[in-house]
């Protein structure tokens, strides 16, 4: 966003006056108006259609693509941009790729010892209440994680 957009924003937002905004942004009112009256300059149009290239490129991976391989795929086709300009311009769009998750197993000797097997990994009991065993598992939901826990 732009200060002049900025200063537009507020007089409808909040219904600041375009002078109060100059005056606390130290910009003439003339500079405001002759920049809403402007053309968009070759450099902001170049910017959209690069905007537009980083949407399609990142919607065509299935929102996994980050800004390095997003700046990957631009080049081969031929767009000059730098990889700090493409990870900006996600940024303002609002779109990050998917990290890769690290796999961890619980049944494999790691930094510390592993839980004694007191079943000797058999799960079928002589009896009732002989052998207990449990389970605990992650659900990763869009408010936060939830923890499933079973017994039996």
């Amino acid at each position: 966003m732009t200060v002049a957009d900025f200063i537009a924003d507020q007089r409808t937002s909040h219904h600041v006056p375009h002078a109060v905004s100059c005056r606390a942004l130290e910009v003439s009112q003339s500079w405001f108006y002759k920049w809403l009256g402007r053309a968009p300059t070759a450099r902001d149009e170049r910017r959209a259609d690069l905007a537009l290239a980083v949407r399609e490129v990142f919607d065509r991976s299935g929102g996994t693509y980050g800004s390095p391989r997003v700046h990957v795929e631009l080049r081969e086709r031929g767009w000059r941009v730098s990889k700090n300009t493409i990870a900006k311009i996600m940024a303002e769009l609002g779109l990050a790729g998917r990290v890769k998750r690290r796999r961890r197993s619980l049944t494999r000797q790691g930094k510390r010892p592993v839980a004694p097997d007191l079943v000797r990994r058999t799960f079928t009991a002589p009896a009732p209440d002989v052998a207990w065993c449990g389970d605990m598992t992650e659900i990763v939901t869009d408010e936060g994680k939830l923890y499933l826990a079973t017994w039996e």
